[in-house]
């Protein structure tokens, strides 16, 4: 098996310093157009809009925020999948922003995804034993017994019984399916794997279960991962950094660990907020941030910072006409979090202390403070329409 490259490569020790991939100045623009005989272009969906970002081999980088912030485009335009608009990606030292072709196709083998939806990811037409094996096929790998005997291999090391090679997508459940696509992705013995959002059509206890397969394929295989997600109690678990994500640009860049335990972008604090905690004890004490308003749209992003519509610290902060006026650029603090914020040394404390350095906490439903007079004067909380109010203390 190793001469015909089928077998998995064997655990490699992780150099920390070793960037895989670059990514810089990335965009990715969707064209709108109007008119039916004769197109115009009119203006363009910016899904992802100027990121960068990189990601050292043996490590995960956990990308999330909501939906529709442009975190799926991103995977795939890493990929290739998507053309990008502007800008430049790097994979272990190559460029391949404009490759094409076989050349391509040869990088392609070391770079593969994980679908976010089991069941439609999954051609219905072939046996899941045809589909985990169709990536040899296209890159003409070993003969038809090694191949057989590869697609074996990677059914048991999923934790699937190989026998079900013969079976087809409907015959399996969620959790199932989706060890198919996991094994599909290991076929080729990738060194970059974008998962993207693999658990959220999952039920929590095969969540759980997926989750702990993936960590354990990393340190076995030294896989490297950008995993997508949602739920940032499961990105926080098996992340070593954490990319924030806002209307197709990156907000903050820390470790797991820093991001979850002060969060330093206003975004990053108001999703950190919404994770439920299973003490009720400090849930009932923790004080929840509840944005206003809808997500603007990429067609059309506000001028200076994209957040300060719904910006929670702009409105304690008085309005500053900066937020406005000035494009925040993503700069390094002294506490390592790289930040797209113009006021986030004003930010201190987690979610469950959650505070303006000198005000007030921030709470769903305050009315915004009056700063004149060189004091922070509050004035009394008014519940915002459908907002429950901080409970009392």
């Amino acid at each position: 098996m190793s001469e015909s490259g089928l077998a998995p490569a064997a655990p490699g020790v992780t150099n920390g310093d070793e960037r895989l991939l670059e990514v810089t100045g990335l965009k990715v623009y969707f064209p709108i157009t109007r008119g039916i005989v004769i197109e115009r272009h009119i203006g363009d969906v910016r899904a992802v809009d100027d990121v960068s970002l990189t990601l050292r081999r043996g490590t995960t980088l956990g990308l999330v925020g909501e939906s529709g912030c442009g975190k799926s485009t991103l995977g795939r335009a890493i990929l290739r999948l998507y053309q990008p608009t502007a800008g430049r990606i790097s994979f272990d030292g190559q460029d391949i922003t404009t490759l094409g072709g076989a050349a391509l196709r040869s990088v392609r083998r070391r770079m593969q995804m994980i679908f976010q939806d089991p069941y439609a990811s999954l051609n219905p037409r072939m046996t899941a034993g045809g589909i985990v094996g169709e990536p040899l096929d296209i890159h003409s790998i070993g003969n038809r017994g090694e191949r057989r005997q590869r697609v074996q291999e990677l059914f048991e090391i999923v934790g699937l019984d190989p026998t079900f090679a013969e079976r087809y997508p409907h015959e399996f459940s969620g959790g199932q399916r989706q060890r198919i696509g996991v094994a599909r992705a290991l076929a080729v013995n990738p060194d970059l794997i974008v998962a993207d959002e693999p658990i959220s059509a999952l039920d929590v206890s095969i969540q759980a279960q997926i989750i702990n397969l993936l960590e354990r394929l990393q340190g076995q295989f030294n896989l490297t991962y950008l995993f997508i997600a949602h739920d940032l109690s499961v990105v926080r678990h098996i992340s070593d950094q954490i990319a924030v994500m806002y209307l197709g640009r990156i907000v903050e860049l820390a470790s797991s660990k820093g991001l979850n335990r002060e969060p330093l972008h206003p975004y990053s604090v108001a999703l950190l907020s919404a994770i439920p905690i299973p003490d009720p004890a400090v849930e009932s004490r923790r004080r929840r941030i509840i944005l206003r308003g809808d997500v603007p749209s990429p067609a059309a992003p506000p001028p200076g910072c994209r957040f300060n519509t719904r910006c929670w610290l702009r409105e304690r902060l008085g309005n500053p006409s900066r937020c406005t006026d000035e494009d925040p650029q993503l700069r390094e603090l002294a506490t390592g979090h790289a930040v797209a914020c113009h006021f986030a040394e004003e930010v201190a404390g987690s979610p469950e202390q959650l505070q303006v350095t000198g005000r007030p906490a921030a709470t769903a439903g305050s009315a915004p403070e009056s700063t004149s007079g060189g004091g922070a004067a509050t004035q009394s909380p008014s519940p915002a329409p459908g907002a429950v109010p901080p409970p009392a203390r």
